[in-house]
């Protein structure tokens, strides 16, 4: 998938992921794409609420290995 950001959130424990992707995302245009990748074991749930909260898409989340990763659009 193709995206304008990503952004490293490996080893980071919650909330750390979700605050640096808020960040990241406040620094983007809207409907500009931001990848995620994170090791955090509760991150697919943690990012699916976030997304629900903030009203931004959650485009897809896959696994790999140990690490997940998410693409979002900002609203």
């Amino acid at each position: 998938m193709e995206f304008d950001v990503e952004l490293d959130a490996r080893m980071l424990s919650c909330p750390l992921p979700i605050l640096r992707t808020k960040k990241m995302l406040s620094q983007m245009q809207g409907g500009q794409v931001l990848k995620v990748v994170a090791t955090d074991k509760k991150s697919p749930d943690d990012f699916t609420d976030f997304c629900k909260q903030t009203g931004n898409d959650l485009l897809s989340v896959t696994q790999q290995g140990d690490e997940f990763v998410f693409y979002l659009r900002r609203r």
